[in-house]
């Protein structure tokens, strides 16, 4: 099966602080190909605040199928381990499925990491974004907070995830180190969901 990924790495702007705080940056998904529109009211949810020890980068993806079959599975906030393979499980801790959801995963062996504790952010069913946070677990992305969300091509049968996040550079790693590891995740996240949605759609006929 044909699968086409693309990764946008982006380059942080410096932003004015005037109280002598720790200087932040912004970074956003500026540069997407032309084929590729996220709404302007939706273009906020791609852009984080990024401190001096963090990094930020973003994955998008173009699936064969109706924005509603890819909806369908990515937002089971209880089971994401349906797409993401690097999870062999999945327990809600805290919640029922609402904005404040916490659910704790476990990741398959040969990673370094053993456990992640993230909570739902944002789940909004109208406009298809979806937000966690990881609070806790034994993992080394600490402060990693992700958004996802689904655009509709003009074909009306295809669909554009795109999947940016934020997160602390690890201090024995550097910043493009760990925006390859986690883009990395991210990517074959991603191409998992393509062939299931896609799947899902054939089933379907």
């Amino acid at each position: 099966m044909h699968t086409t990924i693309q990764i946008q790495r982006i380059h942080p702007t410096t932003v004015n602080n005037h109280h002598k705080q720790p200087s932040t940056t912004t970074t956003t998904i500026s540069k997407l190909p032309p084929s590729i529109y996220i709404p302007d009211h939706l273009i906020h949810h791609h852009t984080h605040a990024v401190a001096p020890h963090q990094c930020s980068s973003a994955v998008y993806q173009t699936i064969s199928a109706p924005i509603a079959a890819v909806w369908s599975v990515v937002r089971r906030f209880d089971n994401p381990q349906a797409y993401k393979h690097f999870l062999k499980s999945c327990h809600v801790i805290l919640g029922d499925g609402h904005v404040g959801t916490l659910r704790k995963v476990d990741v398959v062996s040969g990673l370094p990491a053993g456990s992640s504790t993230e909570r739902l952010e944002i789940l909004d069913d109208d406009r298809y974004v979806m937000s966690f946070s990881v609070v806790g677990g034994d993992h080394r992305l600490h402060n990693y907070r992700s958004v996802t969300t689904l655009h509709a091509l003009p074909d009306g049968i295809s669909t554009v995830v795109v999947e940016s996040y934020v997160v602390d550079v690890p201090h024995e790693n550097t910043k493009e180190e760990t925006c390859v590891f986690v883009d990395t995740i991210v990517r074959c996240n991603l191409i998992s969901l393509k062939q299931i949605a896609e799947n899902l759609v054939k089933k379907k006929k």
